[in-house]
């Protein structure tokens, strides 16, 4: 059953039971609204979901601003709900597991979104997540960008920006507690037509421009140009209202630098990185722990270190908290076969990618865009999650599943 089933299950029956303008006689409605709220914000989105379709108090009761907002907070503090986008074979599609849900409420069962973008576009990347909303770029076009909530089917397409004939981007979307403004970025490297650099295996993108739109504004701003050459994927970690990226290494020196934008004052800086360990040299990957700055670094023979910044941009505040060792993944033993087209962001093929922390203190990872896998550092033991309904090629997406919504006001 996927998430529309649910919504319309939950309006058949309440239609069936002539519920409509009476909530059912639970006593809640004598409870104070500050009790109803905390009980309310202790559920799983799933269970939020089908508590609004019961009838029209509770519909609205679920959407009162307090209880989103008290909502979010608790389930940011929680395990988190994944995203999974899959665009193989042919169209795209999302599906969710909610890790905060009990057993018997599906936690063990992948659920399908239905988006509302089929046939406008077919074709998308997801390139953020924040606060329960997801930002989507047209991956056909790279011209139209949307921001949707899953769990309430909410979305708008956010104003045309300007476009480049041939042009790498590199997206942003975050929120800064502060200004209290949700902000998408598009760093966009492009080539002239007649630029006189030779079509190569590699192409050069040798311009630049920093595009970023404040949500409920009409149109986008100008940033000017970026210092720094990033890999070509999305954000991966929103830290204290800053994004962050990783560059790309240098002819004479692959060290990558640590970059971040901080959404208030619209400014890049480098973070610093230890001058010892493994951070300092090697490939990695952004992540969030327990609400810290975190990189996966790869190491030799499949091996896979995590390094936490417990105090953000305190250079000496980087740990080394976990090792993890090499492992490979019964479902990719079983099924070695690569089909002809390959997940189109296989983010540079990496084995192995970090999402996070979960309650337990196990480490949740994703095995080549295919198996979900958790760690205990305690024991050395890797398990795979088996959700009934995964599709066969997915990127994850770290999400906190939330009724939440922005004020989608225009101002001039």
């Amino acid at each position: 059953m996927d998430l529309l089933h649910i919504e319309n299950h939950g309006k058949r029956r309440r239609m069936r039971s002539n519920l409509e303008d009476d909530p059912p006689t639970t006593g809640m409605e004598h409870l104070p609204h500050e009790i109803i709220h905390d009980i309310l914000s202790r559920l799983p989105i799933s269970s939020l979901v089908q508590f609004k379709c019961v009838c029209r108090t509770w519909r609205a009761l679920a959407q009162d601003p307090h209880l989103v907002k008290f909502h979010l907070s608790a389930t940011t503090n929680s395990d988190p709900c994944l995203i999974l986008h899959c665009d193989f074979p042919i169209r795209n599609q999302l599906y969710f597991v909610d890790f905060a849900a009990l057993p018997d409420q599906g936690k063990d069962k992948v659920k399908r979104i239905n988006a509302p973008f089929w046939p406008i576009m077919p074709e998308f990347d997801v390139v953020g997540s924040c606060n329960g909303l997801l930002c989507l770029a047209d991956s056909l076009y790279n011209d139209a960008v949307y921001v949707y909530n899953p769990f309430t089917r909410k979305h708008i397409e956010l104003p045309k920006s300007l476009k480049y004939p041939d042009q790498e981007v590199v997206f942003g979307f975050g929120f800064h507690p502060k200004t209290e403004q949700y902000k998408v970025v598009k760093i966009v490297y492009y080539r002239n037509s007649h630029s006189g650099y030779p079509r190569a295996r590699r192409l050069v993108y040798p311009q630049s421009e920093v595009q970023i739109l404040t949500l409920g504004s009409p149109k986008w701003r100008s940033l000017g140009k970026i210092p720094f050459q990033l890999v070509r994927r999305p954000s991966e970690a929103l830290v204290n209202g800053r994004l962050h990226w990783v560059s790309r290494h240098r002819r004479y020196n692959p060290a990558r630098l640590l970059v971040s934008l901080d959404l208030a004052d619209e400014q890049f800086r480098e973070v610093p990185k230890p001058d010892s360990g493994s951070l300092s040299r090697r490939n990695y990957h952004l992540a969030v722990l327990r609400g810290c700055l975190s990189a996966a670094v790869y190491c030799s023979y499949g091996r896979l270190e995590i390094w936490v910044m417990k105090e953000y941009n305190v250079k000496e505040s980087w740990v080394k908290e976990y090792s993890i060792g090499t492992y490979m993944p019964k479902g990719l033993k079983q099924n070695l076969d690569r089909p002809s087209k390959i997940w189109k962001s296989a983010l540079n093929g990496r084995v192995v990618r970090v999402l996070g922390l979960l309650q337990n203190g196990e480490v949740l990872l994703e095995y080549k865009s295919r198996v979900l896998v958790t760690y205990d550092p305690n024991l050395g033991k890797f398990k795979d999650l088996t959700l009934q309904g995964t599709p066969k090629w997915f990127q994850t997406v770290v999400h906190v599943g939330s009724l939440s919504w922005i004020n989608t006001t225009i101002h001039t």
